[in-house]
């Protein structure tokens, strides 16, 4: 009797599968978010709110997976997952979007913003909403959200920035991104495109001089145990957009692909408002730790970094230049 129940269930199970049936728990919709960083970074500051607004808004119908540390892909291969749809969504440094995406080194420029205000009316406001238009269609993936904002800090191991002479014949590490290749070297020093996984190593063996990153990696990354010098320039203005493949949204209805939009609204506004609190006293806590800190005249750095968008603008055609006029339109 046993047997014959037993077989009576599974024959169940079965029949419901087949007619499109599902129990509760098969009927939830998993969503793989990954990144590069810990867990215990900005990044996840974002993941982790952004995971409980799922939750929240969809009744736990949609569950985020949270996968720090590089779990399913490097930032370098993620933006061709997502385009395959192998990785669902993932948070990507807007600097390693613009080999995929070649306005995205607008954002790049340095000095192209002129505050954090300035980038936060750009980036959330018409010109935000008209590059999102542009990545779709040139990459097929959904830009939904751009997330904190916060400087890169330069930092290296072999001496203080005082000023942009103490930058010559540095090698620096840099994403390999045209961009930032061209204004380290009109800031005089030596970039050298790596893979951010490769950079801890490279710096301790000296293979490299000095790195920039958000101030906040470069102390959850406990960069500051070999790197003792921290320069505070405010050259590149960096965020990590939060980007879903189109394979993975196709799958959700209209309501549920607008809840995730809205849930990562939720958790920009929540993340920018704890990092942007954090960066002073992130800055603090690594001369804490043993850091040096300077904060150098940057007249001649914005001088040569003014050079860079010039040069950027004339090359980079008709669609570039007109992004660059309409952010520095922005507030004015």
């Amino acid at each position: 009797m046993f047997k014959f129940r037993s077989v009576k269930i599974v024959v169940l199970a079965v029949g419901l599968l087949i007619t499109g049936v599902t129990s509760p728990v098969l009927s939830k919709t998993i969503m793989n978010l990954g990144w590069s960083t810990p867990l215990d970074s900005s990044n996840g500051v974002f993941a982790e709110k952004f995971a409980e607004r799922v939750k929240e808004l969809s009744n736990g119908n949609i569950v985020v997976r949270l996968r720090p540390s590089a779990q399913i892909a490097t930032e370098d291969d993620a933006v061709k997952a997502m385009q395959l749809g192998t990785v669902d969504s993932y948070l990507v440094t807007n600097n390693n979007i613009s080999p995929h995406f070649d306005l995205a080194d607008v954002f790049v420029l340095p000095y192209i913003f002129r505050d954090y205000a300035h980038a936060e009316a750009v980036l959330d406001g018409e010109v935000g909403d008209y590059v999102k238009k542009k990545f779709f269609a040139q990459t097929g993936i959904h830009l939904i959200t751009y997330n904190a904002i916060s400087s890169r800090d330069f930092y290296n191991v072999t001496r203080p920035i005082k000023s942009m002479k103490d930058m010559s014949g540095l090698k620096v590490r840099v994403p390999k991104n045209q961009v930032m290749i061209s204004t380290y070297k009109a800031f005089g020093a030596e970039p050298i495109p790596m893979s951010w996984s490769e950079t801890p190593t490279a710096l301790q063996t000296r293979t490299i001089d000095g790195a920039d990153n958000g101030t906040s990696v470069i102390l959850e990354t406990k960069l500051f145990e070999f790197a003792k010098n921290l320069c505070i320039l405010d050259h590149f203005i960096a965020f990590t957009p939060f980007l879903a493949s189109d394979v993975f949204m196709s799958r959700l209805s209209e309501d549920e692909a607008a809840l995730v939009r809205q849930a990562a609204v939720d958790a920009q506004a929540h993340q920018r408002k704890i990092m942007s609190a954090q960066i002073e006293s992130v800055r603090s806590a690594l001369v804490g730790k043993g850091m040096v800190r300077t904060d150098p005249d940057r007249a001649e750095f914005i001088a040569a970094a003014e050079k860079v968008q010039t040069e950027y603008a004339r090359h980079k055609g008709k669609d570039f230049q007109e992004l660059v006029n309409k952010i520095r339109a922005v507030g004015k």
